[in-house]
C-alpha cells in the first residue's frame, strides 16, 4: 500500500502557509510510509521530540484498480470510495526543511501522520469535487473545507500521480487541506465529518 498526499491544493491555505493564493505550477506530491497510516479508530501518540504538530484535515481516496499512466477522462473509474483523513505535520520541522530545500517526509511521514476514517462509497456523492467536510476539536468545528476548492481536482491527480507510479489497489490519496490547521495536545478529541456523516473518531495520547 502507498500513501499519496498533495501538498498547496487550496489557495487560502497556501496564503496562510506561504502568502500566496497562486496554484502551483504542477501538483506538490508527496509520500507517507506504510507505518504512518492510523486507522480503526486507534489513538494518535503524539510524539514530544518533533515539536509542534498539527491536524490537517483532508478528503481521502481509496484506490480500487490497478492503473499506469491513466487519461484524466478515465480517472474516475480507479476509486471506489472516500473519507475523512489527518496529515498530521510537524509544522517546525516542516518550515525548517522546506526553507533548506530539502524533502518532507520527516515532517509529514512519521508513524501515525496519515489517520482515516470509515470508508463511504463514492456513488454516495453526486460529484467528488462537490464534497463539503470539517473537523471537531474537542466538540469545536475548526476546520472545514469543500472539495470544489481544490486547485488540482482528483481526477487530475490521479491521472498525474500514475505517470509516475503504478496505482495498486488499496492505495491512498489524500488530496490536500483547507485552512484552518492548527495544533494538538494530549487528549484532545477529534471528529471528522462528511457532509453530516461522522467517519472519523479519535483521541491524542
Amino acid at each position: 500500500m502507498k500513501i499519496f498526499a498533495i501538498g498547496m491544493n487550496y489557495a487560502e491555505h497556501n496564503k496562510s502557509l506561504h502568502g500566496t493564493l497562486s496554484k502551483p505550477e504542477r501538483p506538490v506530491i508527496f509520500t507517507k510510509a506504510d507505518s504512518a497510516l492510523l486507522n480503526n479508530g486507534k489513538p494518535f501518540f503524539i510524539p514530544d521530540h518533533l515539536g509542534r504538530i498539527e491536524y490537517e484535515t483532508e478528503l481521502v481516496v481509496r484506490i480500487c484498480k490497478l492503473g499506469k499512466t491513466i487519461p484524466q477522462r478515465f480517472a474516475h473509474r480507479y476509486y471506489d470510495a472516500v473519507t475523512v483523513g489527518i496529515d498530521f505535520t510537524a509544522r517546525e520541522m516542516q518550515k525548517k526543511l522546506r526553507e533548506a530545500g530539502q524533502p518532507w517526509e520527516l515532517a509529514k511521514g512519521f508513524d501515525g501522520s496519515a489517520v482515516i476514517g470509515e470508508w463511504v462509497d463514492v456513488q454516495k456523492f453526486r460529484d467528488i469535487q462537490a464534497i463539503h467536510f470539517h473537523l471537531d476539536l474537542n466538540g469545536k468545528n475548526v476546520q472545514e473545507g469543500c472539495s470544489s476548492d481544490m486547485l488540482y481536482k482528483v481526477d487530475e491527480i490521479i491521472s498525474y500521480i500514475s505517470q509516475y507510479f503504478t496505482l495498486k489497489t488499496g492505495d491512498l490519496l489524500y488530496t490536500g487541506c483547507p485552512t484552518g490547521c492548527g495544533p494538538v495536545k494530549i487528549d484532545d478529541h477529534l471528529e471528522g465529518y462528511l457532509e453530516d456523516r461522522k467517519v472519523l473518531d479519535f483521541m491524542c495520547k
